[in-house]
């Protein structure tokens, strides 16, 4: 039985596996993607899956062992297509935000809701994907998602209200950095089918509150 792992907290973005060199190396025809990376009995990542449905075997390489075993990671990952062999060349790998979303009671602390600035924001597979602009200066950073539960539209409709949870522990805005988040929306198969929407609120640092809200064209697997 796989497993799914979700970092929550954010200090730069943890690297599972990069090529040296990279600021000098040229890439051949490669993607970026939000994909996951399965791992096998032993730790060592041996699949990319991506949000269509497809598995990739990766070639071998090192900086994929020592995970934990029988785990989906969801990552960032820049690769290479072989796809007569149906195998990947990985060049990098980085994990990213991806838990679960927690009903508001679960955080004992209350819903901190710090602001950010959205760089992009879809849907995409079973994940709401985002990149948000995080102002920074030296402290470490909590993400996670709020689930504020499933109401019923006026056309018949289901909507699953998110909202995004960041504490930014009182850090100053010296500067920004990237964060690569991902909704997991796995949980929410048995109450969400093609048609219903899923709406994501956060705060922003220009316009304050604002949502985004998609319309799910596929069934959530």
């Amino acid at each position: 039985m796989k497993s799914w792992i979700g970092a929550v907290v954010f200090a730069g973005i943890c690297s599972l596996c990069a090529c040296n060199d990279d600021d000098k190396y040229v890439y051949p025809d490669v993607q970026t993607e939000f994909v996951c990376l399965q791992t096998d009995a032993t730790g060592m990542g041996v699949k990319l899956l991506t949000d269509k449905g497809e598995a990739y075997s990766i070639q071998s390489r090192s900086g994929l062992d020592n995970l934990s075993k029988d785990t989906i990671y969801r990552t960032v990952s820049v690769f290479q297509l072989i796809p007569q062999a149906k195998e990947v060349q990985l060049y990098s790998c980085k994990a990213i935000v991806s838990p679960n979303p927690l009903r508001p009671e679960s955080f004992k602390s209350g819903v901190k809701t710090d602001p950010v600035e959205i760089q992009s924001i879809w849907l995409s597979g079973n994940y709401l994907n985002m990149v948000l602009l995080i102002p920074v200066k030296e402290e470490k950073h909590s993400f996670h998602f709020v689930d504020e539960g499933v109401e019923t539209a006026a056309d018949g409709k289901n909507v699953l209200n998110l909202r995004l949870y960041h504490d930014s522990n009182n850090d100053y805005a010296a500067f920004t950095n990237r964060a690569y988040l991902s909704v997991p929306l796995h949980g929410y198969k048995s109450q969400l089918s093609v048609g219903d929407s899923v709406c994501f609120r956060l705060n922003t640092v220009k316009q304050g509150q604002v949502f985004r809200k998609f319309a799910l064209e596929k069934s959530i697997d």
